[in-house]
């Protein structure tokens, strides 16, 4: 650790301190600022970790299609935020000694879905071109045979019958990411506490879990590759489109059961996708950057940005019933704690309209 420059007890905002406290150092020294000998210390890289977390990812915005935090914040900038009278003297503080100001963002487009190849992909005059092209460019992923996945059911009307565990019934389905009425999928995934997540299940739930197996390869339309895409700028990325589209909530279903339906014409077994809890599960930024630029861009960072996902898996028809899947065990499972990692945020002071892609320009800083 290097020189300290505050402590959590400078702190008079309490997400603020918590965060403080959570990567601050005991060094049993007077805090330069406030004096005090207790407080966690907080060097020059502790003290932006803790102004990134709050003031950065604690504004983050989710709208239809990707997300962009509120604030910023640079060097070359006068703070410019409104905050509440408690945050004033902190927010005064971390300025101070990190020579930077806060500012209000002005996304950079791309960022809240202006992305060519989705704004096509929700127009269904051109979103057949845009599907062909996923086909065409999305790897292959092979599930092997012994490989195991995890099918959770809540409550299920006979635990002990493996047909439970198969893709639900005809004339019951529809309306998730992936199956329609005519095109029935097993929902699976290798994180069984992704699992848990998927089904909204809660602490009084009776819940079983099937581990299945493949009894033969089966061919996956891989979604959670990330396409490094040669000439390509974020506007024009169908990596970043696919990437939204996924972690979007219903209102993004019509399409992902479009793709699903052209993967299965196409001769595929089912799709690996990305959970759309994954963020939450692995606790990664959603569309991180540096200097505007898309770290999926970035060769180097592709490992990065795929270790933020979660993929789950789609099979489709009935695999259980056809014998492409099998059950190799059956359990119940319990909850038996939740613990939530938090972060924290301030509270805006200014009613700003939330982020809106048809009325916001770009901003240069």
């Amino acid at each position: 650790m290097s020189e300290p420059l505050a402590c959590s007890d400078c702190f008079r905002d309490r997400g603020l301190r918590l965060e403080a406290l959570r990567v601050g150092e005991e060094l049993g020294i007077p805090c330069p600022v406030c004096g005090s000998p207790t407080g966690k210390k907080l060097d020059a890289p502790r003290l932006e970790h803790v102004a990134h977390s709050f003031f950065v990812r604690g504004t983050i915005q989710r709208t239809a299609y990707g997300a962009a935090p509120r604030v910023q914040y640079n060097p070359h900038r006068e703070t410019e935020i409104a905050t509440p009278p408690w945050l004033t003297g902190d927010l005064q503080l971390i300025g101070a000694k990190l020579g930077v100001g806060f500012f209000y963002y002005g996304p950079r487009l791309w960022m809240i879905g202006g992305v060519e190849p989705l704004k096509a992909l929700q127009q269904p005059g051109s979103r057949d071109a845009i599907i062909s092209r996923i086909l065409a460019e999305y790897p292959t992923y092979t599930l092997g045979a012994g490989e195991s996945l995890y099918r959770l059911r809540i409550k299920p009307t006979h635990p002990g019958d493996h047909a439970e565990y198969d893709s639900r019934p005809p004339g019951v389905g529809g309306g998730s990411r992936l199956d329609g009425p005519d095109l029935p999928i097993l929902y699976a995934s290798k994180d069984l506490q992704v699992c848990v997540h998927e089904c909204r299940a809660s602490a009084e739930d009776e819940m079983f879990v099937a581990t299945l197996e493949p009894v033969k390869p089966l061919a996956l339309l891989d979604l959670t590759e990330v396409l490094l895409e040669e000439d390509v700028t974020e506007f024009e990325s169908l990596d970043l489109a696919v990437h939204m589209l996924f972690l979007a909530g219903p209102h993004s279903y019509d399409i992902t059961m479009q793709i699903a339906s052209a993967a299965r014409a196409a001769g595929y077994d089912g799709l690996l996708y990305p959970s759309y809890f994954s963020l939450l599960r692995t606790g990664a930024m959603p569309l991180e950057t540096s200097y505007g630029i898309s770290h999926r861009r970035v060769a180097r960072l592709a490992e990065y940005e795929k270790a933020k996902l979660v993929p789950n898996v789609g099979i489709f028809g009935r695999p259980v019933a056809e014998g492409s899947l099998i059950v190799r065990c059956l359990n119940r499972v319990a909850i038996r704690r939740a613990e939530y990692d938090l972060s924290f945020g301030p509270v805006s002071v200014d009613d700003r309209p939330p982020f809106d892609l048809d009325s916001l320009t770009e901003d240069p800083a």
